[in-house]
């Protein structure tokens, strides 16, 4: 049975819940989700300080789990859309990594040319310029933000829900595009309910997300799970991982 780890970048244990719930739902009876949640940083992340701080405790979330956790896990998830600290995971930690956009970006981009819906005004910028280096630049037809956060529109998913689907007509008459990604950790669950009203495929980040993760072929690379130099006045646990070096 394949295990994953799921690590939720915000402090938000109701994100948590959430994922936990959607992902194990998704990853179905052939796997086990374990969800993390970070131990420092935002309640949900919705700016670039909030972003670069979230990279640092996807870090100390996977330190943590490793000295935590009896087993060994076949892959991590970065529950967050947009991905934080992915390249230095994926670096490191010496098992297949992927992050919610990334692994939305590759279904996507399957069936041409697609946008992102989500929720808070300032993740544009910080999704395109990860769509470019992810490569997937040429195929993101535009970007969608509604004013309230993810964490805001899981709080009431009635209204939610109206106001997603709404915003997908919108954005499938705006970029004339072949499917739109509903990308967030707290609108997980979401793209289904929205699906049946909406004329072109509605992905859903999580469940993306768990599909990619649970088909990453494993690491053939010589990466022990450590960095490759001591840290300093960090936590203990990664204090602990940087005293080996990566091949």
């Amino acid at each position: 049975m394949r295990k994953l780890l799921l690590i939720n970048p915000n402090t938000s244990e109701a994100v948590s819940a959430l994922l936990q719930h959607q992902a194990q739902l998704a990853a179905g009876p052939g796997a086990v989700v374990h969800t993390v949640t970070a131990r420092f940083g935002a309640p949900y992340i919705a700016c670039e300080a909030s972003y670069a701080v979230a990279g640092h405790a996807v870090l100390d979330a996977w330190a943590t789990s490793l000295t935590a956790q009896p087993v060994s896990f076949d892959a991590v998830l970065i529950g967050c859309f947009g991905d934080p600290g992915l390249m230095a995971l994926r670096e490191c930690s010496g098992v297949p990594v992927t992050g919610l956009a990334e692994a939305a970006f590759f279904e996507a981009a399957r069936t041409g040319r697609f946008a992102i819906l989500t929720g808070g005004l300032r993740w544009q910028p910080i999704l395109e310029r990860l769509a470019d280096n992810l490569g997937f630049g040429a195929k993101l037809a535009g970007i969608h933000t509604v004013t309230q956060s993810g964490a805001e529109l899981a709080r009431d998913p009635a209204a939610a829900q109206a106001l997603l689907q709404k915003a997908c007509l919108a954005c499938a008459e705006r970029f004339g595009i072949d499917s739109i990604i509903l990308g967030g950790a707290g609108l997980a669950g979401m793209a289904r309910k929205i699906q049946p009203g909406v004329p072109l495929p509605v992905i859903d980040s999580v469940e993306a997300g768990v599909r990619h993760a649970l088909n990453l072929p494993p690491v053939t690379a010589r990466t022990s799970p450590k960095f490759d130099f001591a840290w300093h006045k960090l936590s203990p646990e990664l204090t602990t991982l940087g005293v080996s070096s990566c091949v």
